[in-house]
């Protein structure tokens, strides 16, 4: 994953994870945080450390000898990490080796285990762009397999296209938490490297994702620049990592100023099913760009732009599901009924598993293009399963696939203090905590919780914890359309009455003026539900949700509109703190 700890030292059953400071003169805080963090990574994803007893070691060698060292536990056999100077590292293993020290753990043994990390997509967005393969940052050998040979196919069909000068389009499917978004980015960098003439770029409508990812790779290539001694900028870097990662609708944009084929070759679209419609794309052409009776969907017009190519082109659609929370989007099936309609001499590569109900005329059947093996969390494998459950409004299978979920704490408290002190206590190291809710979430005012504030995506996610802007800080919330596609380690998601039971599941309100209101389109329902389905799968190691008491003198914060959500809540195997 492109970090790497200073020294290690097995010894008397321990394994002592060392990080130097040189010139150093205390110890701050990101530097604790980067050596317990090789702890975290020791004790997640390297196998023959599961078990083992770490001792996390920051040497800051110009320190003073005063510091209080008392070496505390976390429940998994992890240290806090020590401190000490250059003089203090030898006392302080020995000291640790006779108190705590036991059997012998063979050294050999140890460093054959294999380190299988599941990193967050911002993290293995870094990885790939510094130039790792899929194989070295995917914790599942049947996902890091299955990844593999989804890139591989494509790269043969892309191969093929170039030699017969043909445009190609290629669908990827897969179960959720998969990598649908970590193989396109797997396929972009993958493209850059080999073949740059190609301009392979990675197009996303997610806004948030873009601004995250662009953040994230420019801050990382200027640190590992300034580490090599080589000169660069955070302009440069953020102008290299902008034409990696697009937003897909100022591609769109750009594509209106001209009729010339763009630069790029290989264009990889995330979430492709939430292209927009007629209707809306109309609607957006008409009322923001002056382009009046524009009648292309998304999906045709971005397939217009491509065909512009003189020869060979390739597509990739990146197909998600069960998450779509904006009106107007399309859906797969524009993007086949555009295929079908104006461009008939595109080869389509399609798995089997793509919901649909046209055939194309010119098209290849391609297995290898499902993504059948989950990668999201490397405590939960069913947590999406288990809000699927929560969504659908079925209490006892929710409950029975709690009970799968060992490793993941799922609480529930009506106290939002609670909460966040619950937040702080979990997260270690470099690990991030954050509040999410629902966009409508408009009664969660009362409690500090206000979704009308805007966050800064790239600062909530990516600032240092004493950063007010962080989600470490626990002061603004995010919503669904802000932690699509992302993640956090530990969240705390605020369910407000927007989304409420009744003696036969779920209703949908929305909040106007000074009142809720029902929720009759069919369509409206889904996305508010689809809302707290995003919310619910955010966390990475557990979470816990905050469902408010209510009021007695507040008619829009009844009490009757927050306690069947809270029961229903704990017969789905949530945990009262």
């Amino acid at each position: 994953m492109g970090r790497r700890a200073d020294l290690i030292i097995i010894l008397a059953g321990l394994v002592f994870v060392i990080e130097y400071k040189v010139g150093a003169r205390s110890s701050d805080r990101s530097s604790l945080d980067q050596v317990y963090g090789y702890g975290l990574d020791l004790k997640h994803f390297h196998e023959t450390s599961h078990g083992a007893t770490i001792v996390p070691i920051l040497v800051a060698t110009h320190a003073d000898a005063t510091e209080q060292n008392e070496l505390r536990w976390d429940e998994d056999s992890l240290a806090r990490p020590l401190r000490v100077n250059a003089d203090g590292l030898a006392p302080a293993i020995n000291f640790t080796c006779r108190v705590w020290g036991g059997e012998d753990l063979d050294p050999h043994e140890w460093a054959a285990g294999r380190y299988r990390p599941t990193p967050t997509i911002v993290e293995a967005a870094q990885a790939l762009y510094r130039g790792h393969d899929v194989e070295e940052i995917s914790r599942s050998e049947a996902g890091a397999e299955n990844l593999t040979h989804t890139a591989d196919y494509v790269a043969q069909a892309i191969e093929e296209a170039k030699r017969s000068r043909q445009k190609i389009i290629c669908f990827i499917t897969g179960v959720p938490g998969s990598g649908k978004t970590l193989a396109g980015l797997n396929l972009a960098t993958a493209r850059q490297r080999a073949h740059s003439d190609e301009h392979a770029v990675f197009l996303s409508g997610n806004g948030p994702l873009v601004e995250v990812l662009r953040e994230a790779l420019a801050i990382d290539a200027v640190s590992l620049a300034r580490g090599a001694g080589r000169q660069t900028s955070k302009v440069q870097e953020d102008r290299r990592a902008a034409a990696f990662i697009q937003n897909i609708h100022h591609f769109r944009d750009d594509a209106l100023t001209s009729d010339a084929a763009p630069v790029e070759r290989v264009a990889i679209f995330d979430e492709a099913q939430r292209a927009w419609d007629v209707p809306q794309t109309s609607k957006f052409m008409q009322q923001k760009k002056g382009q009046l009776g524009f009648s292309m969907s998304e999906p045709e017009f971005l397939l217009s732009v491509m065909d512009r190519h003189d020869g060979w082109c390739a597509i990739v659609c990146l197909v998600g599901g069960g998450q779509e929370i904006n009106t107007g989007e399309a859906g797969i099936s524009e993007w086949l009924r555009a295929l079908d309609r104006s461009f008939p001499h595109w080869l389509a590569y399609v798995p089997p598993t793509l919901d649909r109900q046209l055939v194309l005329r010119n098209e290849v059947q391609a297995p290898a293009l499902h993504l059948a093996t989950s990668l999201r969390s490397f405590r939960a494998e069913r947590l999406s399963d288990f809000v699927g459950a929560v969504i659908e409004g079925n209490a006892e299978a929710a409950r029975e696939l709690s009970e799968t979920l060992t490793n993941f704490p799922l609480m529930l408290t009506r106290d939002i203090e609670k909460a966040r002190a619950w937040l702080r206590s979990k997260a270690r190291g470099n690990e991030r905590i954050g509040l999410l809710a629902s966009s409508n979430a408009a009664r969660l005012k009362p409690h500090g919780i206000f979704t009308k504030a805007k966050i800064e995506p790239a600062k909530w996610f990516l600032a240092p914890s004493d950063d007010v802007r962080s989600s470490d800080a626990l002061e603004d919330a995010a919503t669904e359309f802000d932690v699509q596609g992302l993640e956090l380690d530990w969240t705390c998601v605020c369910w407000d009455a927007n989304f409420r039971r009744n003696d036969h599941g779920w209703e949908s309100f929305q909040f106007r003026g000074t009142q809720w209101q029902a929720v009759a389109d069919i369509e409206r329902r889904r996305y508010i539900a689809n809302s707290y389905r995003v919310l619910l799968t955010r966390a990475r190691q557990g979470m816990v949700v905050f469902v408010p008491e209510g009021s007695k003198t507040d008619g829009t914060r009844r009490s009757e509109f927050y306690d069947p959500i809270f029961d229903f809540l704990r017969r789905c195997g949530f945990s009262e703190l």
